[in-house]
Formats: C-alpha cells, structure tokens, sequence
C-alpha cells in the first residue's frame, strides 16, 4: 500500500497491523497524524499532542510510545501496531477487547485505544502482571471517566484467560451494537453498553475523527488579554499574502444575533468578540483555508490592535466600589442572586448549645476531557450540517440558528461519540466558527481545539468562597444553618444562574434543621466562563456542610456516622425548601450500609497509628443528596419508538451518551416496557433531523427523565401492536421478516402483516415506520419563591461515602487508601453502568480534594494541571441501596453526578482524623497541609 501525504517528502516504510505500507511525508510530521490522517487509522485518538495524556498510544517496534511524540522519520522501516490490529479480520474483537467491554471498562472510550495498546504492551511483556504492574504499564494513559478501577479489572481478566467474564451476557453479544437479554429481564442486568463495541474497536467516530475529503481548517484567533479593546484593520493583505487562507471571519460575518447562551435571558456572549475581550481566550477572528496555511499564519501578522483594560480577576476585584462594569445588565457585576429561607436562622444559632462556623474557599477546576472540542459542518442548500462532540444537540441547533439568523429547522446537530463532556460540552464550542466558515465558504470545514486552546477558552467549574455555620442541641438535634456563597461565573453567564439556583437548595446538606438562611450570588470576572460541572456547585457547598457536621458532632462527644443517621433527611420529611419527601429518602439506608465499614477503617487507621511514628492514617465520612433535573424549571423528554415496515423496532432517542451509559440505560426501559429482548432494539441517537428533543445529557437527569419517556413508549407502543393483534396483555411479541407474531400464554398465535399497515410519521422522515409510539415525561415540581420555598425537584439521589487515607506530615502528602461508596439510586437500571458512574465521580472528587487548580494562563495543558492518574485511585467498593422512587422508571433516580459530591468532603475529613487539620482552602496539595500543621504548631 503506497500513500502519499499532502506534505510532501521523504519515502518512509512501515509496517502497520501486519501490513506493509509507504507514505511519503515531511519527517518531521508526527506518527499519530500520519496514522489518522494518511492512513486512516483513526483509532489512534489525541487528546494533547504533548505525551501527557497517552490517548495515542501505539506499539513501536514492540514497546509503547506516545504516538504524537514520534517523528514519522523515527518510524521508518519500523513495525507499528493500533488498535486496528489488535481484533481479528472478521470484525472479532481480541480477549483484551471483550475483556474491556465485558468489565465497563470503556466509559465514553476516547482513551480506550491507547489503553487497550498499552495494556497490550504490559501483557506481551509480563504475562503474568500483577495489579502493580498493571498500574506501572497503564500509568502514561490518562481517563477521566472510568476511575480506572474497572480498567485494571479488564487487564487481569484477559491475563488471566477471562476476557468475556464479568459482564453479564456482553460476551456473547452479536457484532452490532446491541446485547442479549430475554425479553422483560434488561432492567436490571449488567449488560454491556449497547454502543460499547465500536469503542473498544477503536471504530467508534469522535468530533476530530472524520470530515468530507478537502474540508477547510477554522483556526481561531484568540486574545493575549484578559480584558481589552481591540480593532481589526484591513485583512486583505493578509489574504493576499496566503492564497491558501479562503476567508477571515468576524464579528462582521455574523449574519444573526453575535450572542449566545443557556438562558433566554443570558445571551451574553458573543461568537466573535466585537470590540472587546473580557477572559483571555475569547475569539476575536477566525481563520479558514487548508489547514498547512491556517497554521502556518502567526498572530503577529494579524492586524489588530489591542488596547488592554483593568482586570478583574478576583471576586474581590470584581465587587469592589470602584469596579468598572463587565456588563450592563450586571450591576456591581452580579449576574444573579439566589435565596433559600425558612425559619429564623440567626434565632436558631443563637439559641444552640454547640455552634460551628467555616470559611471554605475552592478552585477553578477543569473539565480535562480527553477529546478536546471538534466536529465539522457544510452548507446543503438553505440548511446547515453540524457533526459534532455535544451533550445537547438540540440546544446546539437553536444556538447556531439563532448566530446564523436561521430558523431553527434549518440547522441539523448530528452528535458524534462524545470524548468526554461532565457539563463542559454543554456550551458551545467549534460550533459557532465551523457554522459560519461552512455558511459563508459553501464548502465543508472542520476545527479541532487543540488542548492548550481548549482549556483557555472552555467553561470552568466555578470557584467559590464560602462562609457557613450550624447550630445543634444538647440531644443532637440539628437546629440553625446560615450559608453565603460567592461563586466566580466568570467573563459569560453560561450555568452561572443554574449554580446560584441551586446551592441555596443544598446548601445545609440532606439534614432536617429547624431554620436555614443559604444565599448566594454568581459574579462576573475577567476569568474564563464557568459553566457546568458534575454538581452545578452542589460539591463546593458539600465541603462546607459536611465538614460543620463533623464539628458539631465532635462538640457534642457524637459518632459522625451515628450523628448523621440522627438528623438525616427520611420520608415524610419536610426540606428547607418546605418539599415534604414522599418517598425515596435512602440516606438513612446509605449511612447503615456504611456502618460496619466505617468501624473497622477506624480501628484499623488507629492500630496503624499506633505503630507507626510518622506516617498517620485517617477516616473521614461524607454525604450528600441531589436534586434530579432543572431546578424548578421545566426540562422534559421525548422518546419515540417505531415498528418499520421490514420488521425492526427502532428506539429513536435524542438523550446523549457522552460515556454515563444513558443509550444503554435508555435502551434497557424502553426493552422492558415493551416487552422485547435488549437485542430486539435499533438504536438511533441525538441527530436532530431524525430524533424529538430529550434534553440536555446534564443535571444527573437522563435515566429519570429520558427513562420515564422510553418507559411510556414502551407501554404504548406495546398496548397498539396488542390491540392491533387482538390478543391479551400477557401476549409475547416476536417478529418474523416483515410481520409481528404474537403467541398467547395459552398458545394461540397472531400475526401482523406489517406490509399492509399504513406508514405513520416520526421525527425522522425516512423511516419506515408503520407502527409508533411516542412518550414524553417532564418532572413534576414547583416554583421557588423569593424564599427559595416550592418543590424545585421531583426526586433526590442521597449517599455517602468512607474515605481512608494516609498523611505523611513532614511532606504534606495525601494517599487515599480506599474509599467505600453507598448511594441510593433508586433502582439500579443497570448495576454496572452505575457502579462505573461511582468510581469515576470518585476519581474526579479525589482531583478535587487534592490536586486540580487551574489557573488562567498557567495550567493550559495536562502537564502542569493535574488529574487523577492509575496510580491515584484507591480501592473502591461499592453499595448500591435501592430505595425505588415511584416516579422514576422502574424506580430508578440518577448518579452521575451524586457520585462525586460526597468524595472530597470525606478526604478532607479523613486529613482532619489522621493528623488535626481542618483544610478549607482546595486542594489540599502539599503545601497547604504542611502549612495548616505548622499554624497548628502540630
């Protein structure tokens, strides 16, 4: 096979995947480009192009490298190996492979390939590899969903010849997407996802994997400058100077609105900045051309001049009296404010035996997604084509329109797999560039954000700083709260009024008090947007009202555990926000099931610090609920299932997967309540054109919102092919090419000539379907008022969490040992996309608590911003407490983000249990615990 790269240069031969293949290409260009864009093998992913994140990795030779740091020179005459290679030529898949699938060990699978090519590096070397070994082997590949925990499982299992073991019937599972399960038995099984194959193939298509052949390159120009005036001049020397560069857009070339945003009232920011910047990052232009011009322009070229303006990068800065505006809709550079008040929360306090107070102050801290924002678009005729990594494509196609002056009929969102989101793929990314390139060009464009550019520019979880206190009795009641949180909303709005919605509802924590006072305000400054992040600030608020829970219960000689049981939300019980818990309060069951755990962690922390002079272990406790949804605010869901005329059933969900499971999950209801095998199911998902709006894959919602809408299309679809087949409701359905065969308990059988039924409409106008159903759910809840009093959420998720670390006090650092997890979910759709939900939000809790700070300007890469590595993640068990909620399908709730909420308030307590220290600012890297010991004098 002889390839030949548009960078022409030296003859280089290789051989890849046990074929000889010649490329001519400059020398210099990197192995991981040369695989993807020459020769196609797009399951070499990159996530940094700087060896950091190891999502590229390949074997050289017989050795693991990260591809993107290896010059194509290098590569000559050598044997690589991708992932490609790694399934048999008949579309199998390796032990590895079925061995990652089978353990869930691929959440939204961008860093799968180089995982699987690494793991296959340490199994070739060390047949035998031991947990050790696996972590050393594994530890150059970053994952920021799974926790790692279940990758470590696979690895073990194919050493050790179990490749499909552990997952339930996954191993068995036909080539396509879907899995076997007897029909009414999906809810429940652990199966594997149903779009899990192609992820482990290294088949499966992200934002940067694919565009039409000669699409131009959007390259965009972004400001030096937190905050500054700028003018662009005259570009057409710079076109002039390249013809290679098609088009320069602006804010001129914006043809709709130049504003965006989650909320109608929160079209701030701009496509194109116009006039001025306010975050370092923001785009002022963009370029389009072929993609050696694009990068080949250096901004000193550009003719703009820049103007810089005071910046206010504190909150402090930001409220200050002499503070200049951000906006004129902000007054004193307030976004929004939010309120929660019952009772006399001052009286209360005043009145209690034993008071707490904290002063809480966390950091920016970045998504760090492997797959950085990419996609591409083109013109078809009035209309325009977005194939993109989202988690809210319906939402995407209103935003563009509305940049684009279009109807939003005209925009098609085709969501790609999606590398990665936890909220940061909620806000637009290349969309706005690539639409408004492919608009203005006719031609297809593509852009991919490289990983610098992606975390200046991308939103962040919202910094806070918080003060709070609590009140309790002699007898361990719990009696006052007051809670006051700022949180830095950044240059935009984004999720800001979601954030300040929400805190004051969770600000006291899943504990009746007799009166709460919890305000908060979300403040612009010229920092990057914050956005939405796992918890929509729910953790900040976390760190505050766990740790005045420990307080009080030290003041008062009481268990912590014990003492949450205590004053822990139960059904039947009224919340701050005056909502009485009809039903599903597990918090009570969470912190039982945790109870023996917790007792022998702390007898072991004790006799281990009773031996040992310097290193100290601790245990800390946790706990959190979870309002499931918007706050208040309608959010619903629409599902649709048909019956084509051929004989397929098609689920059409709109509901994105960006790696929580939601397709799986989705598919297993809507399996159930029509009564059909999982593997009886099509899967079409996310395309605007083809599927009804599910909403956002945001706010833990999807398995109670979107599960309710498949749940109710199920049921409906099955009462119409019964009634068409005049059988009872006990009938089985079953299917033979072109009918429907229904067989009766006592075996009278009828059939359902589908070619003669008329076709009835769906979303998507190509299918054929000629029998369909369509269910929509939205949560029942109830306007807050200026008190913060209604029912903002249908249903709560609770849990807690035991955390185990160990404290070297002379260097300050922190080693979590292990953490046991108990969350009430309702019902456990599919134990093992649960289970994988858990680590992975331990995983990011634990960055949380100990590592993740990004700083503007300074943390741009996955070098000096730090996550999680394999070697960072403690053991981990889990229990799954299923307190069914009655509205949920099948009673489940959600975990997405409930999984992450109560992990950093654990560690941190565990740090205060092993060496005294409270730490309140985070994270609780080295030098603030070394420094908080030595304030202490300990």
């Amino acid at each position: 096979m002889s390839v030949s790269s548009p960078a022409r240069g030296l003859p280089i031969a290789v051989r890849v995947n046990g074929r000889d293949v010649a490329v001519e290409s400059a020398p210099m260009r990197r192995l991981s480009e040369v695989l993807r864009e020459d020769l196609g093998l797009t399951g070499t992913k990159v996530g940094c192009d700087a060896g950091d994140c190891g999502a590229c990795t390949v074997r050289l030779d017989g050795r693991q490298v990260a591809a993107c740091l290896v010059p194509i020179a290098q590569a000559d005459g050598a044997t690589i190996e991708t992932v490609e290679g790694l399934a048999s030529g008949d579309g199998g898949r390796s032990a590895l492979q079925a061995a990652f699938l089978a353990h869930g060990a691929a959440q939204c699978g961008i860093c799968t390939p180089g995982m699987l090519m690494a793991a296959t590096d340490v199994l070739a070397a060390h047949p035998l590899a031991d947990e050790a070994a696996i972590r050393d082997g594994l530890g150059g590949v970053l994952c920021r969903c799974t926790g790692y925990r279940t990758i470590i499982d696979a690895v073990a299992a194919a050493r050790d010849g179990q490749g499909g073991a552990g997952g339930g019937s996954a191993a068995a599972a036909p080539s396509g997407s879907a899995v076997a399960t007897p029909a009414g038995s999906a809810v429940g099984a652990r199966v594997a996802k149903v779009d899990g194959l192609p992820r482990v193939l290294g088949t499966a298509r992200y934002g940067a994997d694919e565009a039409p052949p000669g699409a131009l390159v959007v390259r965009a120009v972004r400001s030096p400058h937190a905050r500054a005036s700028f003018r662009i001049g005259d570009l057409g020397p710079l076109l002039a100077r390249h013809p290679g560069l098609v088009h320069v857009l602006t804010a001129a070339d914006i043809p709709g609105e130049n504003s965006y945003g989650i909320y109608p009232t929160g079209k701030d920011q701009p496509a194109l900045a116009e006039g001025e910047v306010r975050y370092r990052g923001e785009a002022v232009a963009a370029l389009v051309g072929d993609a050696a011009t694009v990068a080949a322009i250096d901004d000193a070229e550009l003719p703009i001049r820049w103007q810089p303006l005071e910046v206010l990068s504190s909150l402090n800065e930001a409220v200050a009296p002499a503070a200049p505006p951000l906006h004129d809709a902000a007054p004193g550079n307030v976004l929004v404010r939010g309120r929660l008040a019952r009772g006399d929360a001052d009286a209360a306090l005043a009145g209690s035996a034993v008071t707490a107070a904290i002063e809480v102050e966390t950091s920016f801290i970045e998504h760090a997604y492997i797959e950085p924002e990419a996609g591409w678009a083109q013109r078809v005729g009035d209309r325009l084509e977005l194939t993109v990594s989202t988690q809210s494509p319906y939402m995407d196609r209103d935003e563009v329109a509305r940049i684009l002056g279009l109807a939003p009929e005209q925009v098609r969102v085709i969501p790609t797999a999606c590398g990665g989101g936890f909220g940061g793929k909620l806000d637009l990314g290349v969309h706005p560039l690539i639409a408004l390139a492919a608009w203005h060009t006719g031609r297809p464009v593509r852009a991919t954000w490289t990983r610098p550019e992606s975390m200046a520019a991308s939103t962040k979880r919202h910094p806070a700083r918080i003060v709070a206190s609590a009140g309790a009795n002699p007898d361990g009641r719990l009696t006052g709260f007051r809670f006051h949180g700022d949180f830095d909303t950044g240059a935009y709005a984004s999720f800001g009024p979601t954030v300040a919605a929400r805190v004051p509802v969770h600000a006291m924590g899943p504990y009746r008090y007799d009166a709460v006072l919890a305000t908060t305000r979300a403040i612009h400054t010229d920092n990057p947007p914050s956005g939405a992040f796992r918890g929509f600030g729910v953790p900040q608020a976390a760190i505050a009202h766990e740790a005045l829970v420990d307080e009080l219960a030290a003041r008062l000689g009481r268990d912590p555990l014990e003492f949450r049981i205590e004053n822990a939300l139960r059904a039947g019980d009224a919340t701050a926000s005056g909502q009485v818990l009809h039903a599903s309060a597990g918090l009570p069951a969470c912190l039982a099931a945790l109870r023996p755990h917790w007792r022998r962690l702390r007898a072991e922390a004790a006799a281990h610090n009773a031996r040992n002079g310097r290193a100290r272990r601790g245990v800390g406790l946790g706990a959190m609920w979870y309002g499931i949804g918007m706050t208040a605010l309608a959010n619903p869901s629409t599902i649709e299932i048909g019956v084509t005329r051929d004989g397929r059933v098609v689920l059409f969900s709109g509901a994105v997967d960006i790696g929580q499971g939601a397709s799986t999950v989705i598919a297993q209801i809507a399996a159930d309540a029509l009564g059909l095998p999982l593997d009886g199911l099509e899967l079409v998902s996310g395309d605007t054109d083809r599927t009804a709006d599910a909403g956002k894959s945001s706010a833990s919602r999807q398995t109670f919102v979107s599960g309710n809408a498949a749940r109710l299309a199920g049921e409906d679809l099955r009462r119409q092919v019964l009634k068409l087949g005049e059988v009872g409701p006990d009938a089985i359905i079953g299917f033979e090419p072109g009918r429907l065969v229904l067989l009766e308990p006592d075996g009278r059988r009828a059939v359902i000539e589908l070619a003669e039924l008329p076709r009835v409409d769906v979303t998507d106008a190509t299918a054929e379907c000629v029998i369909a159903a369509r269910g929509y759910f939205d949560p029942e809840t109830v306007p807050l008022d200026a008190d913060g009093q209604g029912a903002p959420y249908q249903t709560y998720a609770f849990g807690a969490q035991v955390a185990l670390v160990e404290v070297d006090p002379e260097l300050g650092t922190t080693k979590v040992l292990r953490i046991v997890a108990a969350h009430d979910v309702g019902r456990a759709i599919n134990p093992q996309q649960v289970e994988g939900q858990i680590h992975g939000g331990i995983a990011q809790g634990l960055g949380m608590a100990l590592m993740e700070a990004y700083v503007p300007g300074r943390t741009e890469n996955l070098h000096d911003y730090l996550i999680p590595t394999i070697g960072d993640v403690p053991e981990i068990e889990c229990i799954l407490v299923e307190d069914p909620e009655p509205a949920g399908p099948f009673g489940a709730k959600g975990v997405g983000e409930p999984a992450l909420i109560p992990t950093a308030p654990a560690i941190l307590a565990a740090i205060h249990d092993a060496v005294g220290v409270r730490i309140t600012r985070l994270p609780a890297t080295p030098d603030r615990v070394r420094a908080a010991l030595a304030a202490s004098g300990r």
